[in-house]
């Protein structure tokens, strides 16, 4: 993984993360190199502007439900979308703190339709590599990361377990109209209600049958 630089010395990469090469080595050595730990969830979280992600405020607020309802050794936190797809404990390896890119911005249609094809891709490929390293698999995201989360794990043939937010929470959310993205921010307190209420129904389903 490269040269000796210190964080403070790399650059800070401006353009769509996914078209650089630095992103595809880095995908490249998660895939082919990265041991990741087995655990009984795999919770998958869209990337944040801030970094590293876990210090942005809405990242911080996801983990603190997600904390309250699980033990941290049940679960573990990987993070997708303009970067690729990373383990949370890699959130601070070069590139994924060393960029500023905001997707929602993006108006060129060609742009997106990359992004969802390149991170179908990846996510199928990161899905595909830790198929028998979790026993269940949830994930929280909106809009086209949410899209390409689903076409990722179509195309690695992986079972989602449960996805959140709810369409139903969603239109909800957009019939009010009064945010600044169509489907508002997954910090919101309807989506993060939402979240606390269904892992907790998850975890009491699914993991205290042992």
């Amino acid at each position: 993984m490269g040269d000796n630089k210190t964080p403070s010395e790399k650059p800070l990469l401006t353009d769509p993360p996914f078209y650089l090469p630095e992103f595809e080595e880095s995908y490249r050595y998660i895939i082919d190199e990265y041991d990741v730990e087995p655990k009984e969830i795999g919770i998958f979280l869209p990337c944040a502007m801030r970094k590293p992600y876990s210090s942005s405020p809405s990242h911080q607020l996801i983990r603190m439900v997600i904390s309250q309802v699980l033990d941290p050794d049940q679960y573990h936190i990987v993070v997708f979308g303009t970067c690729g797809i990373v383990p949370g404990e890699l959130e601070e390896m070069y590139p994924y703190a060393h960029y500023k890119y905001m997707l929602g911005k993006c108006k060129d249609q060609l742009v997106l339709d990359d992004f969802l094809r390149i991170e179908t891709d990846r996510v199928a490929g990161y899905l595909g590599k830790t198929r028998d390293l979790y026993r269940y698999r949830i994930a929280y995201c909106l809009g086209i990361f949410r899209e390409a989360f689903i076409r990722g794990a179509e195309q690695a043939g992986v079972r989602i377990d449960l996805i959140l937010p709810t369409k139903d929470v969603i239109n909800m959310i957009v019939e009010q109209g009064d945010c600044a993205f169509q489907e508002g921010s997954l910090s919101m307190d309807d989506y993060l209600g939402e979240l606390c209420e269904e892992l907790v129904r998850f975890r009491n389903s699914h993991l205290k049958k042992e």
